[in-house]
C-alpha cells in the first residue's frame, strides 16, 4: 500500500511518542503519527503528510475508543501547547511515561542490567503549578489575548482558566486584562518589535501563600503603574511583590536582565523538604513543589550519605537539592556557572542555618581542579543538568573524581540514556532508575538514577 496525502485509512494505535502523538502501523509497516489518539484506539485517519518511512495523520473518526480514553476536561486542550494527555486516564499516562524511560535507556545506551522502579505518581494532577508565564498579544480585531503558545508556534491561544494553574493566577490575568483595557498601555508585537507589555509572569509560594506578579515590558515600565498595584492589592491580601522586568530585545527569551520592584519585596519565600527558600523572578524553583519533595527524597535515598562524606552538587542552581541533603553529610560543595544563582544559594544556606555548605561559581572542570588542589574528593556527586544533559566531557570529569556514588536527576530520557552510556565507558554502572511524574498531563517525565563505581574501576585521578 502506497500512502498519499488525503488517503483515509483504518489504523490501530499501538504506541505513543515522546511528544504525545499516538503511533499506528499500516499493513506494510509504515508508522503513522496521530495527535490526540490513545493507545488501543481503532481509528479512521486522514493522511496529512507522507515521508519516506513514516506519515502524519489526523483523526477522522474514532471507530472503537481505547479503554483508557476519557473526555478532555479543558476546552482549549487540542489547541494549547501545554498538555498532551488530557484525553487518557492518569494511569495510562504514567504507563506511557514509565515505558518511555525504559525504551530510551535500552535503545540508546544498550544497558540491560538495571533495575527500573515504578514511576513516582502525583497526588494531584490539577492546579499543581506554582509558576506561570503568559504571553500577551492581540487578535486581528484588536482584542487582547492572554494565554499560551500553540504547539510548535508563537500563536497565542487565549485561556480563560488553565487547569494546571491555581485559580488565583486566572484572577491576576483578568485584572491585568481589565487594567490594559482601562489604560493606553499597548501590547508588544513580536514581528515589529513595537509595543510595551510582553508577558505576565506569576510565582506563588505553595506553603507560605506569598504571591509575586512580574510584568515583562519592552521598556522601563508601564503607564499608570500605581493603578495596577492598587487593583492587585484590592484583590490579593497575599500579594508580596510586584516587579517590572525590562526586556527590550527581539528574542524568544522571556525575561530581560533588569528587574525593578514597584511594590513590596524583591522576592517571595516558600518551603521545600522543611527548608525555607527565597524566590526571585530569576530563581530556579521546581514548579510542582509536592512532587519535587518526592523527587528529592528519592535522590537523598540514592545518595545514602554518611556523616563523614563530602557531597558535590553540580548544576546546583540556587542550592535546593544539595541543601536538602546537607545535614546528612560532612560537607556540601555546590557548583553553578551563574553568579546570581550562587549568591542565592549562599543566602538560602544562611536562612536555614546550614554552615557546612560552600558554593563555587564556575564550570564542573574548574571546580574539579579546585577541589583536587585542596585535597578534597567527593564521595557522592549529584547531577541535575538541563534538558541537554551532561555530555561526554563532564561525565569523564565526574568519573575522574572517583566518587563511590553518582545520583543523576534527569528531565529528558534520551540525554539521560546517552550519558549513562558515557558513564559505563568510564567504569560506572547505573543500578536503579526511578521515573517521576513531575508535570502531570504534559509529555514531560523526570528520572532519578543511582550510578555506582564498577568493581573493576580503579580510576582515582582528577583530570
Amino acid at each position: 500500500m502506497t500512502l498519499k496525502k488525503n488517503d483515509v485509512i483504518n489504523l490501530k494505535i499501538t504506541s505513543a511518542t515522546a511528544e504525545g502523538s499516538g503511533v499506528g502501523k499500516t499493513a506494510d509497516g509504515m508508522a503513522v503519527f496521530v495527535p490526540l489518539s490513545a493507545i488501543g484506539d481503532e481509528l479512521l485517519v486522514r493522511i496529512l503528510k507522507v515521508k519516506k518511512t513514516y506519515a502524519f495523520g489526523k483523526i477522522e473518526k474514532i471507530i472503537t475508543p481505547s479503554p483508557s480514553r476519557i473526555e478532555p476536561d479543558c476546552s482549549i486542550f487540542s489547541q494549547c501547547g501545554g498538555c498532551v494527555w488530557r484525553h487518557i486516564s492518569y494511569e495510562e499516562e504514567c504507563k506511557i511515561k514509565q515505558q518511555r524511560v525504559v525504551d530510551a535507556v535500552q535503545r540508546i545506551s544498550g544497558i540491560e542490567n538495571v533495575c527500573y522502579k515504578p514511576i513516582i505518581t502525583s497526588d494531584s494532577i490539577m492546579r499543581y503549578r506554582n509558576k506561570a508565564q503568559f504571553p500577551i498579544g492581540v487578535d486581528r480585531d484588536g482584542n487582547i489575548l492572554i494565554g499560551f503558545y500553540s504547539f510548535h508556534s508563537h500563536r497565542i491561544v487565549d485561556c480563560a482558566d488553565c487547569a494546571l494553574q491555581p485559580e488565583i493566577f486566572t484572577k491576576v490575568v483578568n485584572i491585568t486584562r481589565t487594567f490594559v483595557q482601562r489604560t493606553d498601555n499597548d501590547i508588544y508585537n513580536e514581528q515589529t518589535g513595537k509595543g510595551r507589555l510582553r508577558h505576565i509572569y506569576i510565582r506563588m509560594g505553595e506553603v507560605t501563600g506569598e504571591l509575586m506578579v512580574c510584568y515583562v515590558v519592552n521598556g522601563n515600565g508601564l503607564k499608570q503603574e500605581d493603578l495596577l498595584i492598587k487593583m492587585l492589592r484590592s484583590e490579593f491580601t497575599n500579594l508580596k511583590s510586584v516587579v517590572i522586568n525590562s526586556n527590550r530585545e527581539k528574542t524568544n527569551v522571556i525575561l530581560g536582565a533588569k528587574n525593578r520592584t514597584v511594590y513590596g519585596s524583591d522576592y517571595i519565600t516558600d518551603e521545600l523538604c522543611s527548608l525555607k527558600f527565597k524566590i526571585s523572578p530569576f530563581s530556579f524553583w521546581q514548579v510542582n513543589r509536592r512532587q519535587a519533595e518526592k523527587l528529592y527524597n528519592k535522590a537523598k535515598e540514592y545518595a545514602n550519605l554518611k556523616s563523614d562524606e563530602i557531597l558535590l552538587d553540580l548544576y546546583c542552581g540556587t542550592g535546593t537539592i544539595g541543601l536538602t541533603m546537607a545535614k546528612e553529610c560532612k560537607m556540601l560543595v555546590g557548583v553553578e556557572i551563574v553568579d546570581q544563582a550562587i549568591e542565592d544559594a549562599k543566602q538560602n544556606a544562611a536562612v536555614n542555618g546550614i554552615t557546612n555548605a560552600r558554593f563555587i561559581c564556575g564550570d564542573a572542570s574548574s571546580a574539579a581542579k579546585q577541589l583536587k588542589n585542596e585535597g578534597l574528593k567527593p564521595d557522592v556527586v549529584i547531577l541535575d543538568p538541563p534538558r541537554k544533559g551532561c555530555g561526554a566531557d563532564l561525565v569523564k570529569t565526574v568519573s575522574q573524581m572517583s566518587p563511590s556514588r553518582v545520583v543523576y536527576v534527569s528531565c529528558d530520557p534520551a540525554t539521560l540514556a546517552r550519558d549513562l552510556k558515557f558513564f559505563t565507558q568510564q567504569g560506572y554502572e547505573p543500578k536503579e532508575i526511578t521515573p517521576c511524574d513531575m508535570f502531570s498531563r504534559t509529555a514531560h517525565v523526570e528520572s532519578v538514577v543511582l550510578i555506582t563505581k564498577s568493581e573493576h574501576n580503579n580510576n582515582n585521578v582528577i583530570g
